[in-house]
């Protein structure tokens, strides 16, 4: 592509008041360019239309628009990314917002992040979107609610669907259940199971073909054109996407021996007590006699360190529906509930309030301190304390009810049967659910094009996973037609981008097959890197991993960010302007650090941002550059990792930090000081750190004095 760069420098918003922008332009004509107008309002239609004219006569294949932030305005600057290469310099709440209006360091600022964009424009290309995947069938694993739902919705919007269910019969849990908890005003009253008609819709539709008794042998390729086989010779099914609804299973009854699961029979678990009701009568196991005092034990095995960490969200309900068929079958019945905490959201309230007024007697305590025994009077006796009596209390029972906890289907077993390098199973959270970004792309997990639904993600409420079954297959569907489009699709949606590796130089070092978080690549007997495209988040990830720097994008590389950086002006050490490289996450701290702006508040002039996919892309010859060329420091801004991680790409960040001791390597090479480079976690709402940690790592370089390289 031959380049012909259109510079377009707004004046509005208080640009022009704060930066000279007839010198700007004079920076921009430092390059060579085809066009630079300055205007008074850019996103208005008379300034959108010079940049349409300029595009339209040809003058202009590549638009720098100097004014506000990327994250606005994006309708008005939007061109076909297919022709047109756009970079958006934000001088608006990057420099204007945020530095004393007229400063000579503010217009410096400017002038450097003129240099920067321009740089970054000359070493794009456009992309060239990978279009070799184009199957839009969507396979769908599990027939429960999730399931069922997951294959209708698709399947009524067009697209065709497999789907595939391990048992004999479609359902799932559901079709074992005897009744439903209230979803519908007044929520007090026990609803009729209506997954048989789901079935039966499912069963007929046209694009929906049903494999029963059939698991999956393996699954090999990538969104798009993923390749499905079966066991038992169901053969193999060619897909685009795959929405993973295997669902749950309870947790092991025998491991809650403290709870006498096992010493009597008349202790039993609550799937048990359902598939109980369900045939028609409540009976003890032990003598199949009717039972006239029933125990519920709540959060049994939940909630507990030494089993099931967390809350099964649908217990508690569970049990005052359960407390209902006791009374139901017999008015005289007792029913005693024993719990921790009794959660019951939403509108499920009021089916709370209407069994205690019939009678249920429920009884606070730390449940995993109950203690099970033989009765006198009845078979069962049950010791514990009262939390809000403050005394302790017994009851003798006919029957005991352990609230056991959900566990996801796929623990201990992967289900899928992934030809990943990284291994068969999708990877787990600590509680053994698929991992997923838990706060923006709930559904996602680390295989892309593989979604997660329903209580095989977390636990839930039948009608909430029926909600879930939908969610995914909309994600299943935007999957595969983005996917046939060349385009990602999340969170970098629409990229057109993919990783260029020159594999001639590679030297199986593995650490892009090693550290991608999505299993973009598989590799040969040697170690030598099989990208799959279509499996790539645009990260870059494997970019920042790679020591021989082969891997590149078309418009994300290692010469373009080294280029940027090149491009800053660094003053003399006599001139007491010390530079400052800011390399910072596009996803969390690029926009706090446009609310910095928006709010007003202002940091040291000395740093230039330089926005990156994901601070896990960092190369280290970035930071060798930069510090060879006399810039005095480095600050990392990238998201929360841990547990409670923010990462948009799930481990950028953390690997970002790991690799902090390969650059303490390269200052000690350098023979600097490691504190001039520093590492910050951000989430967007730290937008009120930024300034105080700029201010900060400012008055720590100065005390360390200029750095050596300066003028070299």
């Amino acid at each position: 592509m031959d380049q012909k760069i259109g510079v377009y420098i707004c004046s509005g918003c208080g640009i022009g008041e704060s930066i000279n922008v007839e010198s700007l332009a004079e920076v921009a004509k430092e390059f060579s360019i085809s066009k630079c107008e300055n205007h008074s309002a850019l996103c208005d239609l008379d300034g959108i239309g010079l940049i349409r004219k300029d595009i339209e006569s040809g003058d202009v294949n590549c638009v720098v628009a100097a004014a506000c932030s990327g994250r606005v305005k994006t309708d008005e600057f939007s061109f076909d990314p297919m022709t047109i290469i756009l970079e958006r310099l934000n001088i608006r709440e990057q420099v204007a917002w945020c530095q004393p209006a007229g400063a000579e360091d503010t217009q410096m600022m400017a002038e450097d992040y003129m240099r920067m964009a321009i740089t970054r424009v000359e070493k794009s290309t456009l992309p060239k979107p990978y279009t070799d995947a184009t199957n839009k069938a969507l396979l769908v694993v599990g027939g429960g609610v999730s399931g069922l739902q997951a294959a209708l919705d698709a399947a009524q919007a067009g697209y065709s669907v497999a789907l595939v269910e391990k048992e004999g019969e479609l359902g799932g849990y559901m079709l074992k259940w005897h009744k439903n908890t209230p979803s519908k005003a007044p929520y007090t009253e026990l609803e009729d199971i209506s997954t048989q008609q789901t079935v039966d819709m499912v069963k007929a539709h046209p694009n929906i073909t049903v494999y029963t008794g059939t698991v999956i042998e393996k699954i090999s390729g990538a969104p798009g054109m993923f390749a499905v086989t079966l066991k038992n010779g169901g053969g193999t099914l060619q897909v685009g996407s795959i929405v993973l609804a295997a669902g749950w299973k309870p947790y092991d009854p025998a491991k809650l021996e403290h709870l006498a699961y096992g010493k009597f029979p008349d202790v039993i678990t609550n799937v048990r007590m359902e598939e109980m009701a369900r045939a028609g009568k409540i009976t003890c196991p032990s003598d199949g006699s009717e039972p006239s005092v029933v125990a519920f034990i709540q959060c049994a095995g939940s909630r507990d360190s030494n089993h099931l960490p967390y809350c099964s969200a649908v217990c508690c309900r569970v049990s005052l529906k359960q407390a209902v068929y006791v009374r139901d079958q017999n008015e005289e019945n007792k029913v005693f509930v024993f719990y921790k905490d009794m959660r019951t959201p939403e509108q499920h309230e009021e089916f709370y309030k209407k069994v205690q007024k019939d009678g249920v007697v429920f009884i606070k305590t730390d449940t995993s301190k109950v203690d099970i025994s033989e009765g006198s009077e009845r078979k069962l006796a049950i010791e514990t304390f009262d939390e809000l009596l403050g005394e302790p209390v017994q009851v003798e029972v006919d029957m005991v009810v352990l609230a056991t906890g959900m566990q996801p289907s796929v623990l201990d077993d992967p289900i899928l049967n992934l030809e990943y390098r990284q291994g068969p199973a999708l990877p787990e959270l600590k509680y053994g659910f698929p991992d997923s970004h838990f706060v923006c792309f709930p559904y996602e997990t680390r295989r892309t094009g593989i979604y997660a639904a329903g209580c095989v993600r977390q636990p839930m409420t039948a009608g909430r996973a029926t909600s879930d079954g939908t969610g995914a297959a909309l994600k299943a569907i935007q999957c595969v037609e983005l996917t046939s489009q060349g385009k990602a699709v999340h969170p970098r949606a629409g990229d057109m981008s993919y990783p260029d590796l020159f594999i001639t130089r590679c030297t199986q070092c593995k650490r892009c097959t090693e550290e991608c978080p999505f299993g973009m690549y598989n590799e040969d007997e040697k170690g030598t890197p099989l990208p799959h495209p279509t499996r790539c988040r645009r990260c870059a990830i494997c970019m920042g991993s790679c020591p021989e720097r082969i891997i590149s994008f078309n418009n994300y590389s290692v010469d373009m960010i080294g280029s940027m950086i090149k491009a800053i002006g660094v003053p003399e050490e006599d001139e007491e302007k010390p530079r400052i490289i800011g390399l910072i996450c596009e996803n969390d701290a690029f926009p706090a650090l446009d609310i910095v702006g928006l709010n007003r508040l202002q940091y040291p002039p000395w740093v230039r941002f330089i926005p990156l996919r994901c601070l896990g892309s960092i190369n280290l010859v970035w930071i060798a550059d930069a510090l060879s060329k006399g810039i005095d420091g480095i600050v990392l801004f990238g998201c929360k990792y841990g547990d409670d991680y923010q990462c948009h790409f799930m481990q950028g960040s953390e690997l970002a930090n790991t690799r902090m001791d390969k650059i303490k390597e390269t200052l000690d090479r350098l023979v600097l000081e490691s504190e001039r480079i520093r590492f910050e976690q951000l989430s967007i709402d730290d937008y009120h750190r930024i300034p105080s940690i700029l201010e900060e790592f400012t008055s720590r370089l100065e005390e360390l004095g200029p750095n050596p390289y300066k003028g070299f």
